[in-house]
């Protein structure tokens, strides 16, 4: 996984976290939502850039 797909997928982590926390505050379940959403997108990120990384250790 290069450093820039991890660094964009944790930060989609963190902005999620903070949303939804923000959304838990508020009362907002728009936010939860949409929290809990860049959450999930985060984890996608990162399982799709581990497998590429795991193809590329095979063919190597």
């Amino acid at each position: 996984m290069s450093a820039e797909d991890r660094a964009k997928a944790a930060g989609k982590n963190i902005e999620g976290k903070a949303q939804e926390a923000w959304g838990n505050i508020t009362g907002d379940p728009k936010d939860q939502a949409e929290g809990q959403a860049k959450q999930v997108e985060s984890q996608a990120q990162h399982a799709k850039e581990d497998i590429k990384d795991n193809i590329k250790k095979a063919i190597d």
